[in-house]
């Protein structure tokens, strides 16, 4: 492959440089974009195509134990989606949680180039990160879930603020970790062992501790943002799924009193309605708070019909599902930091709920008045695959399809949003925030998803077409790190993207605090606990602002 190229007379949508749509020249040499290449270097003629940078996934689950777990509980689904260059059925191949080399190779398909596994438990994230490096492409990264850790919730009922944030730096550390997650902060830990002592409120006392939901939440908004970490908090609101909740996501969101906060598949925490009884859109109350406080982000975590997985750590969420749905699951503990829960799903446009969860998510697209700060996920797999990406791009920019796909829908679901009242379309140079831009900038990746010089050169182009279904679902040509991986629609070469982490400065003396907490009650020595440098392979640091 040539260490240089040139990409000439495609439109170019690059909404971090202000470009939308102009046609222009994008260079290529060593991996990154370049000012200019020599006059003999190889062309890619883009003309009546479209270049954006690589999709950036800003929320998925792809890698790790629970996704593992997820693979081998249904093998039904894998008998109906392999490749058709596979000639005999392998284990593993398709489905909503496909096998590690799928989930690279389908990434790059649809063009993207980045994807953050957005849960992973410390105990997991050596697991993990073999997983992620056995996924082809894509640079990756992963958030770790610190929000039901015994160990430093013990250190925050008895007000240890300081050591509480070297203790949040050490565990970054540790697990190599991108960002750090909340998953229905308070409410897991003492579930696993407590029946229903799940929380519904951010100021119920959580059961075993002296402590409340907000009180974790906003300890760990302050520890990231003391850290100076490149991406805030990461949040898995409580009280998912249930009607009323969007209250609680209005509490959450008030918590961080000014400071960034990303909220994750806000779709189900925007329920509005009344507990035990059908949730109804409230959509336009989250909207107008996020619309008015600039500190705080989302993705949405949109619902597309079909077959989905729900894995999460809310494990209490999952068991309250397969009680409704009477389907096989799985509750998977990790030793005083987390459980699991995975239940494999499937959203029908006919049942009330599931169409409106579909318009709901659609709706905080449309009414985002920022797209840099709305940007765009299925939660994969819990909303449904990211396969169905190109097709969500085709509702968001097509008013007339969005309306037919709604009348397809159950109408008293409907009937209870404002998703037909909304005649927005959303423009290609939006379309590259939403999917490219937005995440990058959220997650403080300054050499990802953008075209300027210096970026990394992770480049997709696809064929312009009316039909943007059409248009998403398959780039023309994918470039990774300045390496032509698909090249007029076929796979040319294999290429393994980087982890992506961070390596906050801490005080070495908390160790001291957390060794006695090992001994007593984890099941691993304390010494074999972090992960080694080795693990991981031509990784990149990415610096924290107190660095």
């Amino acid at each position: 492959m040539a260490s240089a190229l040139r990409i000439k007379n495609g439109k170019v949508y690059d909404p971090i440089n202000k470009i939308d749509g102009k046609i222009m020249d994008i260079c290529i040499k060593n991996g990154k974009i370049v000012k200019t290449v020599p006059k003999n270097t190889p062309v890619i003629d883009a003309h009546g195509m479209v270049v954006m940078p690589g999709g950036v996934d800003i929320h998925c689950h792809i890698a790790g134990h629970k996704v593992n777990l997820a693979r081998k509980f249904q093998p039904e689904s894998k008998r109906h989606d392999v490749s058709p260059r596979v000639k005999a059925l392998r284990s593993g191949t398709g489905g909503s949680v496909p096998s590690t080399f799928t989930t690279g190779y389908r990434y790059a398909t649809l063009g993207y180039t980045t994807a953050m596994e957005a849960a992973v438990p410390p105990l997991g994230a050596r697991h993990t990160i073999e997983e992620l490096h056995d996924t082809p492409v894509v640079d990756k990264g992963f958030y770790v879930l610190l929000a039901n850790n015994v160990c430093l919730n013990q250190l925050l009922e008895k007000g240890r603020m300081e050591e509480f944030r070297e203790a949040v730096a050490w565990w970054m550390n540790a697990s190599k970790a991108y960002a750090v997650k909340l998953v229905n902060p308070g409410g897991d830990e003492p579930w696993k062992g407590r029946k229903n002592s799940n929380v519904d409120n951010i100021d119920s006392e959580i059961s075993g501790f002296n402590l409340t939901p907000r009180k974790i939440i906003k300890a760990l908004i302050d520890a990231t943002s003391d850290l100076g970490l490149p991406h805030p908090a990461h949040i898995h609101c409580n009280n998912l799924g249930h009607s009323g909740n969007y209250k609680t996501t209005l509490e959450t969101m008030r918590t961080a009193e000014g400071r960034r906060v990303h909220i994750t598949h806000i779709q189900f925490h925007s329920y509005g309605g009344e507990l035990n009884k059908n949730p109804v859109s409230a959509a336009a109350e989250i909207s107008d708070f996020i619309n008015e406080n600039d500190n705080i982000s989302a993705d949405v975590g949109q619902v597309m019909f079909g077959q989905a997985t729900i894995m999460t750590g809310d494990a209490p969420l999952t068991w309250t599902l397969r009680n409704m749905t009477k389907s096989k699951w799985i509750n998977a503990d990790t030793e005083c930091e987390s459980g699991c829960g995975i239940l494999p799903f499937s959203y029908q446009e006919k049942i009330y709920t599931h169409a409106l969860q579909w318009a709901i998510g659609l709706e905080l697209f449309l009414m985002a008045k920022d797209p840099w700060r709305m940007v765009l996920s299925t939660d994969h797999p819990n909303g449904g695959s990211f396969m169905n990406y190109p097709k969500l791009i085709r509702l968001l920019m097509d008013k007339e399809f969005r309306n037919e796909e709604a009348a397809r829908v159950n109408q008293k679901a409907i009937a209870k949003t404002g998703l037909l009242d909304l005649d927005r379309e959303y423009s290609l140079y939006e379309i590259a925030i939403v999917s490219r831009a937005g995440p990058a900038r959220l997650l403080g990746l300054k050499d990802k998803g953008h075209l300027g010089v210096g970026a990394d050169a992770d480049v997709t182009i696809y064929d312009e077409m009316d039909d943007k279904e059409a248009m998403f679902n398959a780039a023309r040509y994918v470039i990774k790190s300045g390496e032509m991986f698909i090249n007029n629609h076929e796979f040319c070469a294999d290429t393994q993207g980087r982890l992506i982490h961070v390596a906050p400065d801490y005080d070495n003396k908390v160790e001291d605090i957390l060794r006695p907490f090992f001994e007593d009650y984890y099941t691993i020595q304390f010494d074999n606990y972090a992960v080694d440098d080795s693990y991981v392979h031509d990784g990149k640091v990415i610096p924290t602002t107190s660095a």
